[in-house]
């Protein structure tokens, strides 16, 4: 049998050399034929490698390496069910002295037991802007911890110890939370962010693939895009950013992720603010209560008893 193969391929062989030089013509059209043929699968090949080149380049963009907490900085995400918010407890852990963004009325006993159990000290209470659909816990946090100081923007119109400017600082420990104006949800609307720990909370101004609305409190659909793109999206794309509010369980997102992925701010603004302008969403069931407490920063019709 092994002879047998042997004298085939030798047979083939021979057929092939003769073809050739009996049919110089015939088989020059046969070497482009097959030249041509190679080539096309090698452009093919090659465009489509570039193609998953890219994609896979895009993706591990997406996947920088996020900073990893410092040993001395605390995190915790707390949420409310009733308004799907999200509030952040910050420490610093050496010297103990904490802050809490977006704090919600009925949980302010909650944050403020956590507080305490962890052993911090509730510096400052901060809001990202004057809410319309809870009423902010920054008032009857500052009865249960005493010495509390409570911040906003200054123009959002509302009371506040403390009040923010652009590009304003809050301090606690050795960790500084830097306040970057971002309008257009309300005037009044902050991005909160931790540079050294790669963090970032934008309120309402960018949630988690949307945004906020923008038909009430002095929304303004261009200036919300122009806050997402010439200040949140200007962010290193690996930091890591966390919403006031979710309604779909996402906890936090990405600079990079929202850039490629959030379906209204990947539009032109054009289209954002036709979209924007024809969203038809009710009226806030919690805004007539919301706002004129936030105003007064939380302390309106809060509990009596401590």
């Amino acid at each position: 049998m092994r002879q047998l193969l042997i004298g085939l391929r030798r047979a083939s062989a021979a057929s092939a050399t003769t073809f050739v030089l009996s049919r110089p013509q015939q088989t020059r059209a046969v070497v482009r034929t097959i030249v041509s043929s190679a080539a096309a699968y090698i452009k093919s090949t090659a465009t489509g490698s570039l193609a998953q080149t890219a994609k896979l380049a895009q993706s591990v963009k997406m996947l920088d390496a996020r900073k990893t907490f410092t040993e001395d900085f605390f995190f915790r995400q707390l949420f409310d069910e009733q308004s799907h918010t999200y509030s952040y407890l910050l420490a610093d852990v050496t010297s103990k002295e904490a802050i809490l963004i977006d704090p919600v009325l009925e949980q302010a006993k909650r944050d403020a037991q956590l507080i305490g159990e962890l052993g911090f000290t509730l510096k400052y209470a901060l809001n990202t802007h004057m809410h319309a659909d809870h009423v902010t816990g920054t008032g009857y946090l500052k009865q249960l911890l005493p010495g509390t100081v409570s911040v906003i923007s200054q123009s959002s119109g509302a009371k506040a110890d403390k009040h923010l400017v652009d590009d304003g600082t809050v301090q606690f420990g050795r960790h500084v939370l830097r306040a970057m104006s971002t309008p257009g949800h309300t005037n009044g609307c902050m991005t909160f962010v931790v540079e050294e720990q790669g963090i970032a909370f934008t309120g309402d101004t960018l949630l988690i693939r949307g945004c906020g609305r923008t038909d009430f409190q002095e929304g303004d659909s261009r200036s919300l895009y122009r806050s997402v793109h010439e200040r949140i999206f200007t962010l290193p794309e690996n930091f890591r950013l966390f919403p006031a509010h979710d309604y779909k369980g996402n906890m936090e997102t990405t600079v990079a992720e929202e850039k490629r992925y959030n379906p209204r701010l990947t539009k032109d603004v054009e289209s954002f603010v036709e979209l924007m302008n024809n969203l038809n969403l009710p009226y806030p069931k919690m805004i007539d209560k919301a706002v004129p407490a936030n105003r007064e920063c939380g302390l309106y019709d809060i509990p009596k008893e401590v």
